[in-house]
Order: structure tokens, then sequence, then C-alpha cells
């Protein structure tokens, strides 16, 4: 039997997350109160295989019953029940822009600032936060890359480590990424810009791809990331850090960065690392 319990940040991404996984088999619970998950534990044991995948997504809105998730949990564990936890996280600056786009109030705050009540959920949030088996920060994910994560993490394919890597492609012209762990800036690589009939395509299309990697130094580059990236990865999982976004960038954020980003994921994805990979200025006027 399989226990996943989803938590996190109001606007992180809680209830895709459920989705995601209702669509991976499991069926799922939403703000069931903390108290009680060992009897419905039992209850889903007593189905005899008819439900063998559960998630449960619990929130701040069980109030005073949150605060004692993990005695309920440590309750499941000593009937035999194992479980792990997914906690779903994002910037501040995300998660109001999210409410605002939503026109909702937040659980914590009602009629006052969507900020206080990000704080004030942080603070609550952040014991079980250290408790969590994964951490998923979802600032920059769309609903595919979250999607990709959410089913790596549950059934356990190509996980090499914990570490969650985005690489994102941008254009310099459109600002520097604000979440970038690194930006590297490719605008050295000869530019298929200004060959006509390579101008309106983008690094996803081969044309273009194969225009920019036939360049010495373009090989170079690749190679030296690749090896730079692979360095990094433990030394970060040693202090900690669950998210590594790698961004690489060029004046348009169209052709020469889109290319290396894709060649970087490629070797990350084929050394069986969790990776997604996000274009945010490719189709950008």
């Amino acid at each position: 039997m399989e226990f996943v319990i989803v938590t996190g940040l109001s606007g992180a991404g809680r209830s895709q997350t459920v989705k995601v996984l209702e669509d991976s088999g499991y069926y799922s619970i939403d703000n069931l109160p903390p108290s009680l998950l060992p009897q419905f534990a039992d209850l889903i044991i007593q189905s005899k295989g008819d439900i063998d995948k559960v998630a449960f997504a619990i929130d701040i809105r069980g109030g005073e019953f949150f605060d004692d998730l993990f005695d309920n949990l440590d309750e499941i564990k000593r009937k035999g029940h194992s479980y792990k936890i997914l906690f779903l996280d994002a910037s501040d600056q995300v998660i109001v822009k999210r409410y605002k786009e939503q026109r909702r109030p937040h659980p914590l705050c009602e009629g006052g600032r969507v900020i206080n009540g990000i704080e004030m959920e942080r603070v609550k949030l952040s014991y079980i936060k250290t408790r969590a088996d994964h951490i998923i920060d979802t600032s920059n994910y769309t609903l595919s890359m979250l999607k990709e994560t959410i089913r790596d993490i549950v059934t356990g394919e190509g996980e090499k480590q914990r570490i969650n890597i985005s690489v994102l492609s941008f254009g310099f012209k459109h600002g520097i990424p604000l979440d970038a762990d690194l930006v590297f800036d490719v605008r050295f690589l000869p530019n298929p810009y200004y060959i006509e009939e390579l101008k309106p395509l983008s690094g996803n299309d081969q044309e273009i791809r194969d225009y920019v990697m036939q360049w010495e130094e373009a090989k170079v580059l690749k190679k030296m990331l690749s090896e730079m990236i692979s360095f990094l990865i433990p030394q970060y999982e040693k202090e900690g850090k669950v998210q590594l976004i790698v961004a690489i960038g060029c004046t348009g954020g169209r052709h020469r960065s889109v290319t290396i980003a894709n060649e970087l994921y490629d070797t990350l994805k084929s050394e069986q690392y969790r990776v997604v990979i996000n274009h945010r200025d490719c189709y950008r006027k």
C-alpha cells in the first residue's frame, strides 16, 4: 500500500499535483483532517486490494488539526503503513501573482494582504518542510513540467538524486531570470538570426540546432557545461539544495540559448538526472 501526503504552500500547485497523482492511479482525498488519517488508512487496507495507492492532500485549512499531523503520521507508521511527503513550494512573487490572477483571498489572511498570509503560512509549515521526502519548487513550472516531476517521483523511474534540475533558456534583452542559480551567456556563438532562411526558426528546429552545433566552440561549451553541472549536483545536494535552475541566455532567447539548453537537457536526461526544460522567450517578440 502506497500513501503519499501532498502538502505545501497555498498557491504552489497542490491541487494540480493531486490531479497528476489521480492520473497515475492514486485514490485521492483532499483536505482530510490529519486526525482521521490512521482510521482512513485502516479502511483502505480493509479494501483488500481494491485500492493500493492513496494520496492525501493536507493544508492549513485543517486549522488546529494540522498541528497534530505528525502524531497521526506516526500512528500510521506504528500500524505498519509507510508514507512519503511531497511538499509544494514557490516564491512569494509567484504565489502573489497566482492569487491575483485567480482573485482569491489567502486562507490565512482573508480580506488582508496576500503576502502577509504567505509569511504566516511559511512559518506554520516550516517544520513539515524539513520532514518532507521531496520538495518541489513550482515557481517556473508549467503543468507539463510538474507532471513529469511528480511521475518521476512516484514511479522512481530515472531518479538519480533528490535535486530537481530546471534548464531554462532566455533572452538577455528580456531580462535575466531572477531565480536562476547559474547563468551562462552564449552570445559569443555565431548567430543564425542574421541568416535569412534561419531567422524565423528557433533552437527547437533541427536546422538551427545543426547550425549552432557545427562550431567547435559550441561543442566545447556543451562538454564543459555538462561536466560542470554533473560536478556541482552532488555538491549542492550536500548543502540540502532541492532545486537547481540553470539559465542559458542569448540576445533574444530564440536560437542559440534554446539550442544549448536543449543539448544540456538531453545530456542530463540521458544520465538519468531528474531534469525539466523551459524556453522562456523562444516565441516572444
